[in-house]
């Protein structure tokens, strides 16, 4: 961080000095920015950079201008229709469009900043071949440049298209996402209909209050907890039940290790989202699972353990809290352990095998090679993978909301916050939006995951892949 901002100030203050004390071919280029190109003779940089900034200049007065100015209020004109008795017609005002006044008001605001670096970056590089020409270096041509392009500056090449793709699919997303939380923007100010506006701080403060009409901060507290308990259970589970697995399927002594592994490897060809809805009817209050326990009279056994109530008629697997936390994780073992096999399976065929031998010359038994070699080698090879597991946990939308798309809350101050039990922020972000319009409540959600996953990274990875254990396993 502290050298990007370096960057900056010694952009800023070439930016400075070529003011100041370039020629009349420099100075041109801050109206003209191929200016300083033609004064050197750069017949194509200068062409290529005075229709650049032409077409930004005419993009963001035509195009985005009228929305920037509005982004203050983010619309003041209700869309109308008005019969006209004439025409026998219905015609509509010239109404604002709050959605598309942020939208390309950020852009218009992106475009601004990246031609003001541009900008910048041009006068320093003009003044740079004033320079040269003084000193009498070589001056490269737009051709040796296109050259150098497939050279030496191949990786700028590579780059470009990948990194405006980032900028259109993640980086403005993002950002509009993010102004959305302060806005109130719900089902109840839908655009083109109606108007949305900027509301301050007042979603987040809704995030985090209780009353008799707001009740999110309950929900955030208790979907937050199942959250973080869930992200950490699915991947420890996972986790060593994978080691376990592979341990047990790689010993000398299991007969038909491959079919083994081919049995365990086809739960990872199948769909996820065919065999999840196939569970979830399968552990329905009335599916072929609760039929099985009747019958055998596990339904029976639970009530005598006081676990059911003596009326019960089903165990209620994926229909009550509880249960339905308990199924979930279970489920989710028996998705998630054969692909941590198959990774395990590959680091324990890499453990070496040096220090094996000399723990078994020492007369270490199979369980002190096991806790003391094989898992501090497997949590050091592994341990940038469980961070994302977690991460990938806390969003883990498939799972949750595919096995309990039929669970219907009766806790009241959940519901009115449009939450359940066995909501994850993920999914309950996507049943704001999705089923109920919320999109500004929705957003906060989203800003506060993103934290959380941001936050536990850093902690995590700076703890566990800091220092030099590597020197440890060589």
């Amino acid at each position: 961080m502290g050298n990007f901002f370096k960057k900056i100030g010694n952009n800023l203050k070439g930016f400075g000095e070529a003011t100041a004390k370039g020629d009349i071919w420099v100075k041109l280029s801050l109206v003209i920015m191929g200016a300083g190109y033609f004064g050197r003779r750069q017949f194509a940089r200068a062409i290529l950079m005075t229709l650049l900034e032409v077409g930004v200049i005419a993009s963001v007065i035509n195009v985005f201008a009228p929305y920037m100015a509005k982004l203050n209020t983010l619309g003041t004109v209700q869309r109308e229709e008005i019969f006209d008795a004439l025409t026998m017609k219905k015609t509509v005002n010239d109404y604002d469009n709050s959605l598309l006044i942020l939208l390309y008001g950020i852009i218009g605001v992106l475009i601004i900043v990246a031609f003001i670096v541009l900008y910048i970056s041009n006068m320093n590089a003009v003044y740079r071949l004033q320079k040269m020409e003084k000193e009498g270096k070589h001056i490269n041509s737009f051709k040796d440049d296109l050259i150098s392009f497939k050279n030496e500056n191949f990786h700028i090449t590579l780059l470009t298209l990948p990194s405006l793709g980032v900028i259109l699919m993640n980086v403005i997303p993002i950002i509009f996402m993010v102004c959305i939380a302060f806005t109130n923007y719900d089902e109840n100010h839908q655009p083109p209909t109606y108007l949305f506006t900027w509301v301050g701080i007042k979603n987040f403060i809704s995030l985090f209050t209780n009353s008799q009409t707001i009740t999110f901060g309950y929900a955030f507290v208790r979907v937050l907890a199942w959250t973080l308990l869930w992200a950490v259970l699915a991947t420890v589970t996972t986790f060593i039940g994978g080691i376990l697995l592979a341990q047990f399927i790689n010993h000398e002594h299991t007969m038909a290790k491959g079919l083994w592994r081919t049995l365990f490897v086809i739960t990872i060809g199948i769909p996820q989202f065919v065999s999840l809805l196939l569970i979830s009817k399968m552990f329905g209050d009335y599916g072929i699972v609760n039929s099985f326990c009747e019958s055998t009279g596990i339904l029976n056994m639970f009530k005598n353990a006081g676990l059911l109530p003596e009326s019960a008629a089903y165990i209620p697997f994926l229909s009550q809290p509880g249960w339905a936390h308990v199924t979930i994780i279970l489920v989710n073992i028996w998705v998630g352990v054969p692909y941590q096999m198959l990774v395990a399976t590959g680091i324990l065929m890499n453990i070496p095998t040096d220090q094996i031998e000399s723990a078994r010359i020492d007369g270490a038994n199979k369980y002190q090679i096991f806790w003391k070699i094989t898992m501090p080698y497997v949590l050091f090879i592994t341990g940038p993978s469980l961070i994302q597991s977690v991460i990938n946990n806390i969003n883990n939308f498939n799972v949750i909301y595919l096995l309990t798309y039929n669970y219907t809350t009766t806790n009241m101050a959940l519901a009115n916050s449009n939450a359940k039990e066995v909501d994850l922020l993920i999914t309950w972000l996507f049943r704001l939006t999705n089923e109920q319009s919320n999109y500004k409540m929705a957003s906060v959600i989203g800003i506060v995951t993103f934290v959380i996953c941001a936050a536990l990274s850093l902690l995590t990875f700076s703890r566990m892949i800091s220092g030099d254990n590597e020197e440890v396993y060589r």
